[in-house]
């Protein structure tokens, strides 16, 4: 059986963000028309991705090497700390030269050959976090924004420092590591700063919506008052042939009375 979800999916996260409201409500309603109602209800949850977030989502729906090229280096930078410092280096250069080769990429298939410089440094972000954290590779062909490493180290699975020893005469409570207050006020600020752009992203993709459908809406207006128009010419074309036919019958009249 036709798996309905995922064509739609790869269609919409595929699809130009211009068309994709448009799109999804098209798929919804196929797969509402072929019986699956429940399948037409998911179809219609498919958020929008914002443009940066579609460049990825196309790259790496067209080029399926590119998602085993980040996983390759993700494993490397994991083992990187046993090699030296030396291997360390050799691959954040490595990983350097990829996402600028892959931000290339992605813009190239995109389409865009002068892309604005915060969308290309969107995108060099996000394939960049793809590497370090796990959970965004995961989400790599059906990105909704942009995303950005908030951690910290080469890879978010990366083998742990050792933890540093605590002075022997230290008795009481730890103060709190300046850098580590520093580093949790920036990450929940970036999480609330995340919710507040979930919801702006659902905001804009609810007015939008409504939009779309209001501008379906005015188009069916338009077209029925043109077609009124014609309507309206062609009965005043009628009536002024009736009424000249009405003089022309009542001169006749008149003339047929007239004696002899």
């Amino acid at each position: 059986m036709t798996d309905l979800l995922a064509e739609a999916t790869a269609d919409l996260y595929e699809r130009d963000p211009e068309d994709f409201t448009a799109r999804r409500a098209e798929l919804s309603g196929q797969a509402r028309e072929a019986g699956d109602a429940a399948v037409a209800k998911k179809i219609s949850a498919l958020r929008k991705p914002t443009r940066s977030a579609w460049v990825v989502n196309h790259l790496v729906r067209a080029d399926p090497d590119v998602t085993g090229r980040l996983a390759d280096l993700t494993g490397d930078l994991q083992q990187a700390a046993s090699g030296g410092a030396a291997r360390i280096r050799e691959l954040t250069a490595a990983r350097a030269r990829l996402i600028d080769e892959l931000t290339k990429q992605a813009l190239k298939v995109a389409g865009l050959a002068s892309p604005p410089a915060a969308l290309r440094e969107e995108v060099t972000a996000t394939l960049d976090a793809a590497i370090a954290d796990p959970e965004v590779a995961g989400r790599l062909g059906t990105l909704l924004r942009a995303e950005r490493y908030a951690g910290f180290g080469l890879v978010a699975d990366g083998p742990a420092p050792p933890p540093r020893a605590k002075p022997a005469a230290a008795k009481a409570a730890p103060k709190p590591d300046a850098a580590q207050d520093r580093a949790r006020r920036r990450q929940e600020k970036i999480e609330t700063a995340e919710r507040a752009l979930a919801q702006a992203d659902h905001d804009l993709e609810s007015a939008l919506s409504v939009e779309h459908d209001t501008e379906a809406v005015v188009r069916k207006l338009e077209d029925q008052l043109a077609q009124a128009r014609q309507q309206l010419a062609e009965a005043r074309r009628q009536s002024y042939r009736a009424e000249s036919r009405q003089r022309k019958a009542a001169a006749q009249l008149d003339r047929a009375r007239q004696p002899g």
